[in-house]
């Protein structure tokens, strides 16, 4: 079997070696035309590191999602989305909390830079504004900006950096925990993220609510950090920044994973080392901070988070999976459930939002007065 794994690993590596051959051969000329684009990532860090990343692409405006777009409208939209062309060995300048740094995109555009912030941050803030440029790299002319004279590509963004009175932090998949997506059917899947949009896309009913609540804590003053980790590919981003600002689902950083032709795409193996390898970083750049963690039965979140919990037993305070699997599996999401309870974290196998946040609120974790408010949010969405 692990002669057939490294075969097929080698073998899509070689495949997706030629199609970027082909890819750059065939459209080269084509993307002469596109107009170069920074793709900002939300960073996020800690008073002492913070970790941003971004993408440089070829890629023309999106247009913008609306509850009347037709199918031909998403499916152009999607094609935009997956058809961009990736910028490598480009210099980008950062500039955030007053200082400069450089990182150099990848063969596939990616670049990230961990820098360290001052020490004199603002106590009361979260966010911080961070601004990307390449100054190498020049607009090409378009009727759109011709007469304008050289434009520079550069694009501003921001970096969440979790205030000194968080009580604890959120880590949170999003498919089938906060966007309804039905994972374990690949073909519903393909369907609802290649020909939906952000306004036709579902939120599992309350989960808005909820996690406000989350963020607020018991005293609603405060400002606790919410992280969205997720196997989704990078192109998927500005989808999912719209569905969250359209439903009212808390900003955070949102790390997806890079759509590439290897057999680890398609392996659950990846699926659990990305994810986990992600919440290790949001922990080590939170150090102090304990945690709160919800996903689903319907892939590995209960199996990645049972490790994240005997990994660190005293920072993980609660941990939540939504009930969206057969009866089988629930069994074996019950045996996971009983490995965590050994390190006295509570895990929990619940029906829907209301009961997760039933149980937060007697653990200390929300404001009791919020579970009205999360109740008549899951009607609303059970209605719409």
């Amino acid at each position: 079997m692990s002669s057939l794994n490294e075969f097929l690993t080698n073998a899509s590596a070689d495949a997706e070696t030629q199609f970027d051959r082909l890819k750059s051969h065939l459209f080269g000329r084509l993307d002469a035309s596109k107009p170069y684009r920074i793709i900002y990532y939300r960073g996020f860090g800690s008073p002492t590191a913070v970790w941003l990343s971004g993408r440089v692409l070829r890629q023309r405006d999106l247009s913008t999602p609306s509850d009347r777009d037709t199918f031909w409208q998403n499916l152009l939209a999607t094609y935009q989305r997956f058809g961009s062309r990736e910028v490598p060995g480009v210099t980008v300048r950062i500039e955030a909390f007053g200082q400069t740094h450089t990182a150099v995109t990848d063969k596939d555009g990616f670049f990230e830079a961990t820098i360290n912030p001052p020490n004199d941050l603002p106590p009361g803030r979260a966010w911080f504004p961070v601004r990307y440029s390449l100054d190498s790299v020049e607009q090409p002319a378009t009727e759109l900006n011709e007469g304008k004279g050289n434009q520079s590509v550069e694009k501003v963004g921001y970096v969440m950096i979790s205030p000194p009175y968080s009580q604890f932090g959120v880590i949170s998949d999003i498919d089938d925990t906060v966007l309804v997506t039905d994972a374990t059917n690949l073909l519903q899947t393909a369907k609802l993220t290649f020909l939906g949009n952000a306004y036709t896309r579902l939120p599992f009913a309350g989960i808005a609510a909820f996690y406000r609540a989350l963020q607020s804590g018991p005293l609603t003053t405060l400002f606790n950090p919410i992280y969205f980790v997720s196997s989704s590919p990078w192109n998927l981003y500005d989808l999912l920044v719209d569905f969250f600002r359209i439903q009212g689902i808390p900003k955070g950083p949102i790390l997806l994973r890079d759509l590439d032709l290897s057999a680890k795409l398609f392996s659950s193996g990846g699926h659990h080392t990305h994810k986990l390898a992600m919440i290790r970083k949001v922990l080590d750049v939170n150090p102090k901070l304990p945690f709160v963690l919800i996903g689903d039965s319907g892939q590995q979140d209960p199996e990645i988070y049972a490790q994240v919990v005997r990994e660190n037993p005293d920072r993980i305070l609660a941990v939540y999976i939504r009930d969206v699997s057969t009866e089988q599996r629930d069994e074996a999401v019950r045996e996971l459930i009983q490995t965590t309870e050994a390190h006295n974290v509570p895990m929990l196998l619940v029906p829907d939002t209301v009961a997760a946040a039933e149980h937060a609120a007697s653990l200390g974790l929300i404001d009791p007065d919020t579970i009205p408010e999360i109740r008549a949010d899951r009607r609303a969405d059970e209605e719409s």
